[in-house]
């Protein structure tokens, strides 16, 4: 499974914030990251220098083998609370998802 992580200009998105979000996300995901082939997270500070709560936009996309791309969008006060949060939701998509298919 690939791993991509994109920040906006006003996140620093260092090797760390990479290697942080990549353990939160796949930690999250569990053994469902054996069926993606790649997972974007794009990290975006919505109202930038003004501050605020909720002004972290954590969006995820994760693209399972042979399935259309499944994003999901987390807003929280911190970085690494939007990650947890994204990824909970990508985890909840992806377990419906894959749980449709094996019902078919």
């Amino acid at each position: 499974m690939q791993f991509q992580l994109n920040t906006d200009s006003t996140i620093q998105g260092d090797e760390r914030l990479a290697e942080v979000a990549q353990t939160i996300v796949t930690g999250a995901l569990g053994h469902l990251t054996s069926r993606l082939t790649r997972v974007e997270v794009h990290i975006v500070d919505v109202n930038a220098a003004k501050g605020g709560s909720d002004d972290i936009r954590c969006t995820i996309e994760g693209r399972p083998e042979g399935m259309q791309p499944q994003t999901v969008t987390h807003s929280d006060t911190n970085v690494e609370a939007a990650l947890r949060g994204g990824a909970k939701k990508l985890r909840a998509l992806l377990d419906s998802e894959f749980g449709k298919l094996g019902r078919r």
